[in-house]
């Protein structure tokens, strides 16, 4: 039988991310995923990134996680490039008008999880266990039992579900889910163009969505995420690959030059979900399993990291009684509010850049102007782009 403080189901970045800073605060974790150990990353670009919020970085930073990621592949953005391929509107900005470095890194999902789970080997209070599932969960006034299925016990004070967007947990312990499909797939592939990306991160609304170019460490290369209709994501991922390669670069207007494809392309439906309830006696949601939001703005990785940072920092307070009720109220209460105004954000950027409309049209034209030549106001929407 293993007794630990805080058991976490789900090895992702954002569970690894809580259970790292966890252990690092004196609290003993144990992390159960069903997924085999991951591999070091390998030299190909891989197909998930996430755009790192200066406030991410910072975190990574305190976790020591951010020299490991730095060392395998990591692509500092210094501009943004938002523009309406349907109207005149953009908006540009770029670190040195908000006086900072960088506005954020493109880094690719495995290397984030890869450089958690390196630092997480060093703590002598926490244990990943892979290729690991659990049988069943029953929890107490005080403490949480989950039965392996190998048969071992395991008694901890909390119980945190960091399993995903279709998270077992949440089914199992009844906690109310509010769900929109946005109708849309993400399609995502590399990419390489003619010119540099020069540290740009470029985002395109297009009639049927937005396609987002983001830079990787080689200066040719791009992620590409392109939201679109199911339709369209079919005929997409039907294309050889020279017609793929004109659809893209036609998307982008040609700001990069030619585009060549680089890997297979892989696609993934758009939902919206938002748990109503994200505590049940001591078992709480976090990352996916709590929240999932629309791509546009590459908000959903530092969604979750700022779950986790709370969390670690209350539950490194709780002196008197470990994961109290006041506690998770607590983590509930203010991670909740964060969310909903990030989702109902991204639902009216969502439904005013879709479309034709032609008074649409000529809202987002004069929306985006005016913010593009309007410092203070271009200064506030930039600070909340990067996470600031």
């Amino acid at each position: 039988m293993k007794q630990v403080q805080v058991c976490i189901v789900g090895g992702g970045c954002v569970g690894l991310t809580l259970a790292l800073g966890l252990a690092k605060a004196d609290i003993s974790v144990v992390v159960l995923d069903a997924a085999p150990a991951q591999a070091p990353p390998s030299d190909d670009y891989g197909l998930r990134v996430s755009a790192l919020s200066i406030a991410s970085q910072t975190l990574l930073e305190q976790l020591n996680v951010w020299p490991h990621i730095i060392a395998e592949r990591a692509c500092a953005y210094t501009h943004m490039d938002v523009r309406d391929a349907d109207s005149f509107g953009k908006i540009a900005f770029n670190n040195e008008q908000l006086e900072l470095e960088h506005l954020g890194h493109i880094v690719e999902n495995d290397i984030i999880r890869f450089a958690l789970i390196k630092e997480l080997e060093q703590q002598s209070n926490a244990t990943v266990m892979f290729d690991t599932e659990y049988q069943q969960i029953h929890q107490s006034e005080s403490d949480v039992f989950i039965n392996l299925k190998t048969g071992e016990p395991i008694i901890a004070k909390l119980l945190v579900a960091a399993d995903g967007a279709n998270s077992a947990i949440r089914k199992q312990f009844n906690m109310a889910l509010s769900f929109k499909d946005y109708d849309h797939h993400a399609l995502v592939a590399t990419v390489k163009t003619k010119e540099s990306h020069e540290n740009t991160a470029r985002q395109v609304f297009l009639p049927t969505g937005p396609l987002a170019f983001l830079p990787l460490s080689d200066e040719h290369t791009h992620s590409i995420v392109w939201s679109t209709s199911p339709n369209h994501c079919d005929e997409l991922l039907a294309m050889d690959d020279t017609a793929f390669n004109k659809a893209v670069m036609a998307a982008i207007d040609g700001q990069c030059g030619l585009c060549e494809v680089q890997s297979k392309r892989a696609a993934f439906p758009l939902k919206m979900r938002y748990a109503q309830q994200w505590v049940n006696g001591k078992v709480v949601l976090m990352g996916d399993a709590a929240h999932t939001i629309h791509p546009l703005a590459g908000l959903g990785m530092n969604l979750g990291l700022k779950d986790a940072a709370y969390l670690i920092e209350l539950l490194s307070k709780d002196a008197k009684e470990f994961a109290s009720t006041r506690t998770l109220r607590d983590y509930e209460r203010t991670r909740k509010l964060d969310a909903q105004k990030h989702i109902a954000m991204m639902q009216g950027l969502k439904e005013l850049f879709e479309g034709a409309n032609p008074v649409k049209k000529l809202i987002r034209g004069v929306g985006l102007s005016l913010v593009d030549n309007l410092g203070p106001i271009k200064h506030l929407f930039a600070k909340e782009a990067i996470g600031k």
